[in-house]
């Protein structure tokens, strides 16, 4: 039973990361960004769109008449994007990972339990703090990008390397047994060797057309669909708002195959029903869909399931239900209980699994 996770901008918010609509704002204060510009900007926001309308607008312009304007304006807004990659870059070298110092409780531990992980952001924020660590790795030898290799090979051991320009390896692009793939699917700031200002950073609107200029990135969503059409497969979704439709139509027919779906996001199962408030709803198609194959969601914050709370913490790693069994932290030897399990009543024995929470009633009437 394959476990993949995919996650969006909302996994990296977690740790400071802006959101679309805040990469809206952040280009609103880049100096170079000049009046047109901020009007294309301004404009497609009125329209209810973002900042990657403004995008696909200049790239399919630029490619219909190669005027020289807007070449300089996508050069320009590609350039900021660039810019705010990499202020994150730096924020999140001083943020800790991990909110807490409970290894049953790390990030990291419970990243490591997925066959896969592919992500639609192109940040640095796993580059910085997981693939480069080793919690305890039984399965995996270490996490990594297959098909990039570094541009220079030459490193300074500082924490900036794992971020450093990297570029496409056309003798790699395969899956190696014993490392964890991270694929990323839309590409990422750091990597060079594409048409439009040497980066392979797919954004836009129109981002199936940018993936077909770039073999590797072809390659990562062949592998996509191929694992997840895998009989049996699970895919937990973190902070994905399902708004790109090559990736829906991927998961949708996996679904048809059998894929389980978990949703983390603070809208829960909610993220993915794009209807509009409506006296009488019209259902949304895709939400209809893909309904009947989501096992589980959670809405909480994502840090706190990994420091305070126990009873979401368990949730999520009843996804892994039969796989790679672990305790749970209550279950460690020589350790104090805390309040909070207290608070919660925790059975020591407790198995995340919905038959803990059926409610019994006698002939009476009576709860137990």
């Amino acid at each position: 039973m394959p476990n993949y996770l995919l996650t969006g901008a909302g996994f990296s918010r977690n740790w400071g990361g802006w959101l679309a609509s805040e990469a809206f704002e952040y280009l609103l204060g880049c100096r170079d960004v000049d009046g047109a510009l901020r009007h294309k900007l301004w404009t497609n926001k009125n329209r209810g769109n973002g900042f990657e309308d403004t995008l696909g607008e200049l790239q399919q312009t630029y490619e219909l008449n190669h005027d020289i304007t807007i070449k300089n304006q996508l050069d320009t807004l590609i350039s900021a994007l660039a810019g705010m990659f990499n202020a994150m870059t730096q924020a999140f070298l001083q943020i800790p990972f991990e909110p807490s110092t409970r290894l049953q409780l790390s990030i990291a531990s419970f990243l490591e339990r997925f066959d896969a992980i592919f992500t639609l952001n192109q940040d640095t924020l796993l580059e910085l703090h997981y693939l480069h660590t080793v919690v305890g790795r039984s399965r995996w030898s270490k996490a990594a990008s297959p098909g990039i290799k570094p541009v220079n090979l030459h490193t300074t051991g500082l924490p900036m390397d794992r971020a450093a320009p990297s570029q496409p390896d056309p003798s790699a692009f395969s899956l190696t047994g014993g490392i964890q793939p991270y694929i990323k699917l839309h590409g990422s700031a750091n990597w060079i060797g594409g048409p439009t200002s040497g980066r392979m950073l797919i954004m836009g609107s129109n981002k199936q057309v940018s993936i077909r200029q770039f073999p590797l990135l072809q390659f990562y969503h062949a592998e996509f669909e191929r694992m997840l059409n895998v009989g049996a497969s699970r895919l937990m979704v973190i902070g994905y708002g399902f708004g790109d439709k090559h990736i829906n139509d991927i998961i949708g027919g996996a679904v048809d195959r059998g894929l389980k779906l978990f949703i983390v996001d603070p809208a829960g199962v909610d993220v993915i029903d794009k209807s509009k408030p409506a006296p009488i709803k019209v259902p949304d198609a895709y939400f209809e869909k893909v309904a009947p194959s989501i096992i589980g969601a959670s809405r909480r914050p994502f840090l706190s399931t990994f420091s305070t709370d126990i009873v979401e913490f368990n949730k999520l790693s009843g996804f892994f239900a039969g796989i790679l069994p672990r305790l749970a932290p209550w279950q460690q030897p020589h350790r104090v209980t805390t309040d909070l399990e207290r608070t919660f009543n925790v059975e020591r024995n407790a198995k995340p699994s919905c038959a803990n929470h059926r409610r019994t009633v006698s002939p009476r009437g009576e709860e137990h």
